[in-house]
């Protein structure tokens, strides 16, 4: 028992930079929803970053894109930026595991960027933060 406890604290206490993807898939901010999803498709992601270059405007995600399905939206005319969110959680890669969790608890997120020295190095997201805490419950059996 006690060492099931330490081996979550462990796992807890894991750099956020270990489980981010370095890998960011992005979009134009002028593409259209329908472009978007098969960028979403292609990179087989749940999240696109929408911007120019290295500049982050906002970020997409599948529910986005349900929502504007489903709000009657045009998918050739409706632009990601349209429905892209901008109030977006950001943390340093050496952020641990809980605080990342923490975070996303706080604002509802399923996914946090991570940044190191003012620029996207990669993300993470709940099921990045499920996978490491899954690894050391599945280890407490084996």
């Amino acid at each position: 028992m006690l060492l099931a406890m330490t081996e979550r604290i462990e796992a807890a206490l894991l750099p956020v930079s270990i489980l981010a993807t370095d890998t960011v898939a992005r979009v134009e901010p002028g593409a259209s929803l329908g472009e978007v999803a098969r960028a979403m498709t292609d990179a087989d992601v749940g999240l696109l970053v929408v911007g120019r270059g290295d500049d982050v405007l906002g970020v997409v995600s599948e529910r986005d894109i349900v929502r504007a399905v489903a709000a009657g939206d045009d998918l050739s005319a409706t632009t990601a930026m349209d429905i892209a969110h901008t109030d977006l959680a950001w943390c340093d890669p050496t952020a641990t595991v809980a605080e990342v969790a923490t975070e996303m608890m706080e604002r509802y997120v399923r996914h946090v960027l991570v940044e190191d020295g003012g620029r996207l190095v990669g993300i993470v997201s709940a099921r990045d933060l499920l996978g490491a805490y899954a690894a050391v419950a599945s280890g407490e059996d084996g």
